[in-house]
């Protein structure tokens, strides 16, 4: 190697020794807050009490992400699948379907 300087150990242990740095002088030119006693308390919104919190509902949320996850697989398969495989990628495309299939029904 002509240039030590570019050795990936080399480089990472510069750019940590830099972060280092960074992080130091981040930490002396902070600004200090007051100790208080709800300092270290642990915030969800502005709400403080933890009982009357509603839950929340992720399956619509699951629906559209496993809908995404589907297409976008199927849109690589589609796409990557040889030029004499065409029975396999309407095969994949069926499989896609019934999946789709099964996520939306009621």
């Amino acid at each position: 190697m002509s240039n030590i300087w570019l050795a990936p150990p080399i480089v990472f242990i510069v750019f940590l020794i830099i972060l280092l740095g960074v992080s130091l002088l981040a930490g002396k030119m902070a600004a200090k807050g007051a100790d208080s006693a709800s300092k270290t308390k642990s915030y969800a919104c502005g709400e403080s009490d933890y009982a009357s919190m509603g839950q929340l509902e992720y399956s619509q949320f699951f629906k559209v992400a496993f809908f995404f996850t589907i297409m976008h697989v199927i849109v690589l398969i589609l796409a990557t699948v040889p030029a004499g495989m065409s029975v396999m990628a309407a095969l994949y495309f069926i499989i896609a379907i019934v999946a789709l299939i099964i996520l939306f029904r009621k």
